[in-house]
């Protein structure tokens, strides 16, 4: 390689997108200049593709796609990977067929297979048939598979040797290519019929005399994953053994791809985004920059629902105007009641969501933690729910309302700790994602619940 693009530290990279948008900004009047446009080429090809995705997430979409123009052709394919789906929508709309054909051709095909649904449809027959037979056939199975099955993940590239070899001709196999396939921590043992026997790491093919036969050093017990295993649970065992490579193999045991550290840690990133967007109602990742029409379309339904439920909870306070009418202390309390058994249900559903994603909550599990966290509520309400008690009947003169206020703090806290469990455990069985929308439901039943309980208790105790 003629140049090296290496990755920015943080501070250096916020530091390279200051400088591009300054640069930008100092022609907003006019077209900007040749030398301008060769200051920018020269930082573009200093940066990491990975670098460079960043730079075009933060930017605006006019200054994105004036950026996108001066970026290297050549380089076009490796920065699709990396940018959000969002972002690679509105660089490909700005793409011809030839840039897009183009950009594409140096593609592996499990690369090739995850940019596929973004390119326009009516490329994808004149894609398929620029690749050779194998290209395609590897793409095809890729494609096979829903997004979150291992199929749609696996590396196709990667290097099998025979376990009736010498490690010295294993030795000899590998000078012969020009670079082994990224992360490449272990060679895969095979047999004449392509059944995967073992693997073999390179740090013991480098310390073993090279007299020896693979069959003797190389490991028969290994970590092997199929094609329809579900991405986020081979993402974990990937954290759980340490692993760096792994083989992917059918149903007979044949070795037909693998699956690398970098294709999980970007399966946990998705997870994680798509976990803390679900919980605030939004459907799919968003960029930042996009369209006020196009936001309004990934938001609307779950604000309306929040709008209904809210409406609700407005109705279970007009069911109490008279009480309020006769203590105004009830309309400043209520709020707290609300607010701290939304802040622990929160806390609540957010340790039964990770758990039910790291699959740590089995049927059996249900009541124990049920028992738990309504025990955590008891005492929390209690103490918390004195403190405040006490508060309140300083501030107004009013122990009774004292009580009242740590009576329905507690009953709150203890609402909120069963709908924590609950609404997690009732969107599993509906075959939902347990974190969709969790937070809006929770906030619904506990606003709700919270203001009924206090009111409820005031208008029977005071008023």
């Amino acid at each position: 390689m003629s140049e090296v693009q290496t990755r920015s530290s943080t501070h250096r990279l916020h530091d390279q997108l200051d400088a591009i948008v300054d640069l930008l900004h100092q022609h907003d009047d006019e077209p900007l200049p040749a030398s301008a446009q060769e200051t920018l080429r020269r930082q573009l090809d200093a940066l990491h593709p990975a670098d460079i995705a960043f730079i075009l997430e933060s930017l605006p979409l006019d200054d994105r796609i004036a950026v996108w123009q001066l970026v290297k052709a050549e380089r076009d394919g490796d920065i699709l990977l990396e940018v959000s789906d969002a972002v690679r929508e509105s660089l490909i709309a700005d793409m011809d067929r030839h840039e897009i054909l183009a950009a594409v051709e140096p593609l592996d095909a499990d690369e090739l297979a995850d940019l596929v649904e973004d390119l326009p449809t009516a490329m994808l027959p004149e894609l398929m048939a620029s690749l050779d037979s194998q290209q395609r056939e590897q793409v095809q199975s890729a494609m096979s598979y829903e997004d979150d099955k291992l199929g749609a993940l696996m590396d196709f590239e990667m290097v099998t040797i025979r376990e009736d070899v010498s490690l010295e001709v294993v030795l000899r196999y590998l000078r012969r290519f020009d670079e082994l396939p990224a992360q490449t921590d272990k060679l895969f043992v095979i047999n004449h019929d392509n059944l995967l026997t073992g693997v073999l790491p390179l740090h013991w093919l480098l310390v073993n005399s090279p007299d020896k036969m693979v069959s003797e050093v190389m490991a028969p017990d290994v970590n092997t994953f199929h094609p329809t295993d579900d991405a986020y649970e081979v993402a974990q065992a990937f954290e759980r053994y340490d692993l760096v490579t792994a083989p992917v193999v059918d149903s007979r045991g044949h070795l037909i791809g693998r699956i690398t550290i970098d294709a999980m840690v970007d399966v946990i990133r998705e997870e994680s985004e798509s976990e803390m967007l679900g919980r605030a109602g939004l459907r799919e990742e968003e960029d930042i920059f996009a369209s006020i029409w196009a936001s309004v379309r990934n938001r609307w339904a779950w604000l309306a629902i929040n709008l209904v439920t809210a409406f609700i909870a407005s109705r279970v306070i007009g069911l109490f105007e008279g009480a309020i009418e006769k203590l105004v202390a009830l309309a400043t309390l209520m709020p707290i009641v609300a607010g701290i058994g939304g802040n622990s249900g929160n806390q609540t559903i957010t340790m039964i969501v990770r758990a039910m994603a790291l699959d740590q909550v089995n049927a059996n599990a249900i009541r124990r933690l049920w028992r738990k966290e309504l025990g955590v509520a008891l005492f929390n309400g209690v103490v918390w729910g004195g403190v405040i008690g006490i508060v309140a009947a300083l501030l107004y003169d009013s122990p009774t309302l004292g009580v009242v206020m740590t009576a329905a703090m507690t009953l709150n806290l203890l609402l909120a700790a069963f709908m924590g469990v609950g609404i997690p455990m009732f969107m599993i069985r509906m075959g939902r994602d347990p974190a969709l929308g969790s937070s809006v439901f929770l906030t619904f039943m506990t606003d709700s619940g919270g203001f009924f309980i206090f009111l409820g208790l005031a208008s029977i105790f005071l008023v």
